[in-house]
């Protein structure tokens, strides 16, 4: 614990959070609080993008971790419970998304131009950008797979030369842009179809923002889902053969 928050605190109050942080389930218990705490915020607020409970968590998170000198690998010891819970939590997507097989089908060329066309264009412009910003090789290699969900991009970045560390963080920053910017550029291209604005999120913010588009509604989230994860599996086969035909350019 920093020295000003035991000050702050008092002896008492101070040992009693040492002891506390000892303890594995410190980090679920504060996840869980942090998220409920956020996602109350956001019904106040009337579901408005922009109070996005996962911002708002990881807000708080960060904070309590800074002022109180936990390290983040006694917070994850904990939190890594919900780390867990990601899998099944991906794997239930299916139930949604087999309600909508019959229009998934009949989309099948549109969404496999798009899968492609997504795919592609979340890496190589993310890598532009950062290029352009005069970006380590190191950095613009983390930078390639940040549409893709956190596991499956920590994965590629460490096969490809990028930090994963990094990557991680970009993750999770463009799955909360993603979630609270999309609808905005959606209505700005007059978008209106839940398949269509689903999937694009789905492809572009990843877990967070397909989250975000089951609140919008079940076709747009089952949409999202599937996007989320053919990006993951393309993303991963893709990379490894395309990057070393623009690695000459990166530098």
């Amino acid at each position: 614990m920093s020295a000003p928050l035991a000050t702050a605190l008092g002896a008492p109050l101070a040992q009693i959070w040492v002891y506390l942080s000892a303890s594995p389930l410190l980090g679920l218990t504060v996840t869980l609080l942090a998220y409920q705490g956020a996602f109350a915020l956001y019904r106040k607020a009337k579901f408005h993008p922009a109070a996005n409970p996962v911002l708002l968590a990881v807000a708080f998170l960060v904070a309590l971790l800074a002022i109180t000198g936990t390290p983040y690998q006694t917070y994850f010891d904990g939190a890594q419970f919900v780390h867990f819970l990601l899998g099944p939590a991906t794997v239930a997507l299916a139930i949604p998304l087999y309600a909508q097989i019959k229009r998934v089908k009949a989309m099948f060329w549109p969404i496999l131009i798009a899968l492609v066309a997504g795919c592609l264009t979340a890496a190589l412009s993310a890598m532009a950008v950062g290029k352009l910003f005069g970006a380590s090789l190191a950095t613009l290699l983390s930078l390639a797979p940040k549409s893709v969900t956190t596991p499956i991009a920590m994965g590629i970045a460490e096969r490809t030369g990028g930090l994963p560390s990094l990557t991680a963080v970009l993750v999770i920053t463009t799955g909360i842009l993603g979630a609270v910017g999309a609808r905005y550029l959606f209505d700005a291209l007059n978008i209106k179809d839940h398949a269509v604005r689903g999937f694009a999120i789905g492809i572009a913010s990843h877990g967070i923002g397909t989250a975000r588009a089951f609140q919008v509604s079940e076709q747009c989230g089952a949409f999202a889902a599937l996007a989320m994860g053919l990006n993951g599996a393309l993303t991963a086969l893709l990379l490894p053969v395309v990057l070393p035909w623009v690695k000459g350019w990166l530098g």
